[in-house]
């Protein structure tokens, strides 16, 4: 079972605070739940229901842009669906630099990575 407890989900291709209005509607779309009509839901059910939310919910779709990977289909992306793709991308790298020690840390990892893909010292 995924554990919300975090500010961000555990794939990293949503923020429970930020898409808050997303998780409601796909919610209340794949399930007919109105969240705010189910404040004592317990917390594993709520993660539960997060966690199976299928692509054609508002949530869903915005995920399925956020993480495509295939260069084809993202250059195919009409406006809004590269607006929905650089935002998300950017806003994961300020949170990034947010935590420099980590930073410095994936830096160095990436450095590593470098020296062993071109053969450097």
């Amino acid at each position: 079972m995924r554990d919300f407890s975090g500010k961000s989900s555990p794939d990293g291709w949503y923020d429970l605070y930020e898409d808050w209005g997303l998780i409601e509607s796909s919610l209340a779309k794949q399930y007919g739940i109105r969240i705010r009509q189910h404040g004592d839901m317990p917390w594993e059910e709520f993660c539960t229901l997060v966690g199976g939310l299928m692509p054609d919910t508002p949530l869903g779709s915005i995920i399925s842009i956020r993480a495509e990977q295939d260069p084809k289909t993202i250059k195919g992306f009409n406006a809004d669906q590269r607006r929905i793709y650089n935002e998300w991308r950017k806003r994961q790298s300020y949170k990034q630099l947010e935590d420099p020690q980590k930073y410095a840390q994936d830096m160095k990892s990436l450095e590593a990575i470098m020296d062993r893909a071109f053969g450097g010292g």
